[in-house]
């Protein structure tokens, strides 16, 4: 991992663990689980916001307002809308995304959850999915959430990542790894 993103991970782990820890402490865990769907959304919808807390031309001011409207316009808590603020005025909005997949592994690991990343040639039936998770389950123990992608160049097959193992069926990966043999015959 490089620097810059060891320290960008670093620092979301800091301020997920406070406000996961004060949300838990004021019993408002729900209440956060729902102000990171509307980050999320605005993360992955808006190209504006994105901007606003990556690029360095704004200053602390502009960031602090902007992201105290936003705040509000989106209904968050006081316990996220305090962190934001705090964030951008120690010049820290860029690990927002950081922050907000590391609080969802924090309260997936309290509530004895865990995400799975699934890459797929074409997009998963309803069964499909349900048959995957029900297997994940009984290997990782854990309630397992899917989080499904398409990618048509593995041909065919799945990749599966939880947490730092992967398993990798894609005919993709058996022609390179054949193609690689083949190589050391010749």
């Amino acid at each position: 991992m490089s620097e810059p993103a060891s320290i960008s991970t670093s620092i979301a782990e800091r301020y997920a663990t406070a406000v996961y820890e004060i949300a838990k402490d004021g019993k408002a865990l729900k209440f956060l689980e729902t102000d990171l769907d509307a980050l999320q959304s605005a993360l992955a919808d808006s190209d504006d916001f994105r901007a606003l807390i990556q690029s360095p031309i704004y200053s602390r001011d502009e960031q602090g307002t902007a992201i105290a409207a936003i705040a509000k316009k989106m209904d968050l808590s006081d316990t996220l809308a305090n962190t934001l603020a705090l964030m951008a005025q120690k010049r820290r909005l860029f690990v927002l995304p950081q922050l907000v997949k590391t609080l969802r592994d924090i309260i997936a690991a309290e509530k004895g959850e865990v995400t799975a990343e699934v890459v797929s040639a074409k997009a998963l039936t309803k069964t499909q999915a349900e048959k995957l998770a029900k297997t994940l389950k009984a290997s990782t123990g854990k309630t397992v959430t899917l989080n499904a992608t398409v990618d048509e160049s593995l041909i065919g097959g799945l990749i599966v990542k939880v947490g730092s193992r992967m398993v990798d069926t894609s005919i993709r990966a058996k022609l390179n790894s054949l193609q690689n043999a083949m190589k050391e015959v010749g």
